[in-house]
């Protein structure tokens, strides 16, 4: 019953606060026991991230500097790189990391992880779509688009990976992450990275919640044969 409650709580946290919200800030209110200084540092990410789609949706992501970044955010380009190591980590980077953790570790005693992992990153790209759906698209198509990018994004996937291994042993009663966790994770993730990358590359066509229900799916049942 306790889990229960805990999950009932988590799941209706991840309601959606106002669809006029950046995806930030949702991610920002769904932590609150965040301090002030924390909320400030988000808003800060925030500001420099906005300000970073806004000019690469008007010069290319080639021709925006830090620079330029750090005058549109009103910060200066040291602080741009104090919250963000390298111009592709503004791109890829959000708040929702600690989220995705806080929730795995609500959901149901002995719910297999991937049930677990599939109703948490659905709800957090139902929320991305519904706060921010033109900074999505703008993302998934960059990051299908640019080399530099793609690259830093699988990167990026690793260290989400490493964070959620973590969780994966707690859940399966493990002493610690073994080979199989680190496995699992990785497959989910770069599953999930290859579902946003089809999706731009099909002009985002689709409706990415069927294509991540389409992607879990095929995780759970494993590669069917076909009939031609």
């Amino acid at each position: 019953m306790a889990a229960t409650s805990r999950t009932s709580a988590a799941a209706a946290s991840l309601d959606p606060v106002d669809p006029v919200d950046s995806v930030d800030s949702v991610a920002a209110s769904l932590q609150p026991q965040l301090s002030l200084r924390e909320r400030k540092k988000i808003k800060t990410r925030t500001a420099i991230r906005r300000a970073t789609y806004r000019l690469i949706a008007e010069q290319g992501y080639e021709a925006t500097t830090v620079e330029q970044i750090a005058e549109a955010a009103e910060v200066s380009p040291s602080t741009v790189f104090r919250y963000f190591p390298t111009k592709e980590d503004i791109v890829l980077t959000d708040e929702f990391d600690p989220i995705m953790l806080r929730e795995m570790r609500a959901r149901p005693a002995g719910e297999p992880p991937l049930e677990s992992l599939r109703h948490i990153i659905t709800e957090a790209v139902r929320l991305s779509l519904l706060h921010d759906r033109e900074e999505t698209l703008q993302r998934t198509r960059l990051i299908s688009e640019v080399p530099a990018l793609r690259a830093r994004m699988m990167e990026s996937v690793a260290d989400t990976s490493r964070l959620l291994c973590d969780v994966l042993a707690e859940r399966t009663g493990r002493e610690g992450v073994d080979l199989e966790v680190r496995v699992f994770a990785m497959a989910v993730l770069g599953a999930l990275h290859e579902t946003t990358v089809y999706w731009a590359e099909h002009n985002h066509e689709d409706d990415l919640l069927d294509l991540i229900a389409r992607t879990m799916n095929t995780l759970s049942r494993g590669l069917t044969l076909g009939t031609n």
